[in-house]
């Protein structure tokens, strides 16, 4: 977890403009500890919390390290495909309760680290306390 941690760059598929969900919190704390965060919303327009809204990974300018599915598994391939039109990706992260068997079988297969049903902020957390175990 270390090394993926030690990237700086995160691409926030389905970044909500809701402040109380999850997929607002989360990236706004990531946003908080340093990170460079992109948010990728089809359906926002503008910004969130001051970022410039993309509808998809591809059209983002620049470096993109890290891709984080806030989406629901059905909609996976999709942003695992849109992923891969890009070279510089190292990891496709599924937060909490996500994951698609297929589609982290074919981002691998593209040499991408791929994290299935974790949450960034829980594991970020705990490494911040010392710890380099999953949290479960």
């Amino acid at each position: 977890m270390k090394d993926i941690f030690a990237l700086e760059r995160i691409a926030v598929v389905g970044f909500s403009t809701n402040p109380s969900k999850p997929s607002h919190t989360v990236p706004k704390y990531l946003m908080e500890q340093g990170y460079v965060v992109y948010p990728v919303n089809p359906r926002a327009e503008g910004d969130i919390l001051g970022q410039k809204v993309y509808r998809s990974v591809a059209e983002i300018p620049g470096q993109v390290d890290v891709v984080c599915a806030f989406r629901p598994p059905q909609d996976i391939p999709a942003v695992v495909e849109d992923t891969l039109q890009r070279t510089d990706v190292k990891v496709f992260w599924m937060q909490l309760g996500i994951s698609h068997a297929e589609a982290a079988e074919k981002a691998r297969g593209h040499g991408l680290v791929v994290v299935e049903d974790r949450c960034m902020y829980v594991e970020h957390r705990a490494l911040e306390r010392g710890s380099d175990e999953p949290v479960r």
